[in-house]
C-alpha cells in the first residue's frame, strides 16, 4: 500500500496538524509553528529484554569494525559543584572521595573494553567529555581519565577531544593537566556574560573573571576554544543579548553555540518564576526574535555557521564530535549516565552510581537500557543530518527508498510557509526555518515513518513552559514507554536509592512493575520520573 503524506495531513486533528505541519503566517519567525515540540528529533526503538542485554553487548562488541568507519565516543562525568537553576542534568554534588570512587571505576570499564574488536578494530575520531561537569574533576584525576582514554582508544591522527565545562575551573593546575593528556578543544558553558543574569542561575564569577579565565585560557595557544550561550534566560532583555554577542566577539575564541533556554515544567526555574522571584524567561516568540538577531549578527561578522547552533570564526573550530552525533555514527558509551549508538542499537548506562560500580566490578557493561533501533533510523539520522546542516535534499532519500518521493509535497508546504527555499536541487532553511528547524527535523521524521510504516506517531515533550501561563493543565508525555505513574511511596524510595540507601537493581525492577514496563527502566522512563519527583517535591520518609 502507498501511503501519502496528504492522507496523513488530512486525518490529524486541527491542533496535531499546527504542531506536526505548522501553519501559515504573516510572520513565519515568530509563528511557523505553536511552540518547540522535542529537544532532539528522532524515533522511537524496541527495548531489548535486559536477561539478553549483556549477552547482546558482548555480540556486539566482538564483532569487528568495518574499515574505514568513522566512530566516536562519549565519556560522562556526573558530577557538579553546584546546580544551575536552568539544568536537567544535575545528579551529583562533586566531592572527592566520590569523585576518586567514580573515576577508578571509569578507568575499569574503559580498560576492560582494550581488546574488544569492535573497538579496538576502528578508529575514533572525536571524542567528547560531558556532564555534568568534567572540569570539576582534579587535575590528578582528569589526568588519570585522560590518559587512560589515549591509551585504550585507537584515535585517528587528526582526532578532536572534547572537554566540557564551566569558567570556575580554568586555573593553570587543571589546564596544564588537560593540555599535557591529549584535550584539544574545550567547550565551556558560560550562557551570559551579564552578572546579574548569571548570578541569578548559579553561576559565580562575573562577567570581568568570565573575560579574564577566557583570557588565561587562550594564552595557552594549544586547543579550539568554544562557549555555549543561551537566550532567553530571566532578566536577558535583546539588549543584554547583544552585550553577550559583543563580549563573545572580542573575547576572540573559536566557535560558539547558542541554545534556546527550554523551560521545563517543574523544574526550579520554573518554580522560582511562577512563585515570582525571578522574572519570566522569554517567550518562544521573543527567542525566536533573539535567535534571528544573532544570526544576522555573527553573519555580519564573517563567522561561518556550522549548524543550527553551531558557530565557528577560526578553522581550528571543527565542531566534529557533534557533527558525528548528528549523522549517527557509531558511538562508544564509558562513564555513569554515558549514552551510545552501535550496530543498530542505542545503549544508556547506568544512571545511578551505585549499580554503575557494581556491574563494572562484575565484569559487565553497567548497561540500563538497551534499545533496538528502529528501521527507518538510517533514514532519520540522513534527515536530520542534512536538516542540521541547513538544508533538505529529498533525492538522498529517495535514493534510499523511492517511497519518500513524497516529501517534495512536505517541503513545498514549507517552502509556502516561509521556512524553506527551493535553490533547484535542494531546500535551504530560512531564518524562520533555522529556528523551527527541530520542529521541522521532527516532523520529517515522522512523514518517513508514515510513508514506510503508515504509522503516525506524533511525540510531544513537556518543553517550552515559558509559553504557558502559571497554573495551566499539565500535557500528557507521549512515547516514553511508561504506562502508568508510580506512587508516591515508589518514588521515595527511588529518591533514596538514588543516594545509595538502597538495594539498586531490586527497587528498579519493582519500579518498573509498578508502571507497567516490561524489564527495566529506559533512559526516557528515568528522565520522567526524575521530573516526576521534582514536581511532587517529594519528602524523604
Amino acid at each position: 500500500m502507498a501511503y501519502k503524506l496528504k492522507d496523513m495531513f488530512a486525518a490529524d486533528s486541527e491542533e496535531q496538524r499546527e504542531l506536526q505541519f505548522g501553519r501559515a503566517a504573516n510572520d513565519p519567525l515568530t509563528e511557523a509553528f505553536p511552540r518547540k515540540r522535542v529537544v532532539h528529533a528522532g524515533v522511537r526503538g524496541e527495548v531489548v529484554p535486559p536477561a539478553e542485554a549483556q549477552e547482546t553487548w558482548l555480540r556486539i562488541m566482538n564483532t569487528p569494525a568495518k574499515k574505514g568507519e568513522v566512530q566516536a565516543a562519549y565519556i560522562h562525568i556526573p558530577f557538579c559543584k553546584t546546580k544551575c537553576l536552568y539544568c536537567g542534568f544535575f545528579q551529583n554534588a562533586a566531592h572527592q572521595s566520590a569523585e576518586d570512587d567514580y573515576v577508578e571505576a571509569l578507568i575499569e570499564e574503559i580498560e576492560a573494553s582494550a581488546d574488544a574488536p569492535r573497538l579496538k578494530g576502528g578508529l575514533i575520531h572525536a571524542v567528547f567529555i560531558g556532564g555534568g561537569t568534567p572540569t570539576s574533576l582534579s587535575a590528578e584525576n582528569a589526568a588519570r581519565v585522560l590518559s587512560t582514554l589515549c591509551r585504550v582508544l585507537p584515535l585517528a591522527n587528526d582526532y578532536e577531544l572534547t572537554l566540557e565545562g564551566r569558567i570556575h575551573d580554568l586555573v593553570p593546575e587543571k589546564i596544564e593537566a588537560w593540555l599535557a593528556n591529549g584535550v584539544n578543544r574545550i567547550s565551556l558553558g558560560v550562557q551570559s556574560f551579564d552578572t546579574k543574569v548569571r548570578q541569578s542561575q548559579g553561576r559565580i564569577e562575573t562577567r570581568e573573571e568570565v573575560l579574564e579565565r577566557l583570557k588565561l585560557l587562550k594564552s595557552y595557544e594549544q586547543c579550539s576554544v568554544v562557549l555555549d550561550l543561551i537566550y532567553g534566560l530571566p532578566g536577558q532583555s535583546m539588549e543584554v543579548w547583544q552585550h553577550d554577542l559583543d563580549d563573545l566577539i572580542a573575547s576572540g575564541i573559536d566557535g560558539a553555540d547558542f541554545y534556546q533556554l527550554n523551560v521545563f515544567e517543574g523544574s526550579d526555574l520554573n518554580k522560582r518564576i511562577a512563585e515570582g522571584k525571578l522574572a519570566p524567561a522569554a517567550t518562544t516568540k521573543e527567542q525566536a526574535k533573539m535567535y534571528a538577531f544573532a544570526h544576522d549578527y555573527m553573519k555580519k561578522r564573517g563567522w561561518r555557521q556550522l549548524s543550527m547552533c553551531h558557530w565557528a570564526s577560526s578553522n581550528r573550530e571543527r565542531s566534529l564530535y557533534n557533527a558525528l552525533a548528528k549523522k549517527g555514527v557509531p558511538m562508544f558509551p564509558f562513564g555513569s549516565s554515558a549514552g551510545g549508538f552501535l550496530e543498530g542499537y542505542a545503549v544508556m548506562l547506568h544512571r545511578v552510581l551505585q549499580p554503575y560500580a557494581m556491574l563494572v566490578a562484575s565484569n559487565q557493561k553497567p548497561i540500563m537500557g538497551l534499545v533496538r533501533q528502529s528501521e527507518i533510523q538510517p533514514f532519520s539520522n540522513c534527515a536530520v543530518n542534512m536538516l542540521e546542516k541547513g538544508w533538505m535534499d529529498v533525492s538522498r532519500l529517495t535514493a534510499m527508498d523511492e517511497r519518500l518521493e513524497d516529501l517534495r509535497w512536505l517541503y513545498e508546504l514549507w517552502a509556502e510557509r516561509g521556512l524553506v527555499d527551493f535553490n533547484g536541487v535542494q531546500y535551504e532553511l530560512t531564518v524562520a526555518g533555522k529556528f523551527w528547524e527541530v520542529n521541522i527535523a521532527q516532523t520529517t521524521v515522522e512523514c518517513i515513518q508514515y510513508l514506510l510504516t503508515g504509522e503516525n506517531e506524533m511525540s510531544v515533550e513537556r518543553i517550552a513552559a515559558q509559553d504557558k501561563k502559571h497554573g495551566e493543565a499539565k500535557e500528557k508525555m507521549h512515547g516514553v514507554g511508561m504506562n502508568g505513574v508510580p506512587s508516591i511511596e515508589m518514588m521515595q524510595r527511588m529518591q533514596k536509592m538514588a543516594k545509595g540507601g538502597m538495594p539498586s537493581l531490586k527497587v528498579l525492577k519493582e519500579f518498573a512493575k509498578e508502571v507497567g514496563i516490561q524489564g527495566m527502566p529506559t533512559m526516557e522512563d528515568m528522565r520522567r520520573l526524575q521530573k516526576m519527583m521534582e514536581e511532587r517535591k517529594i519528602e524523604e520518609k
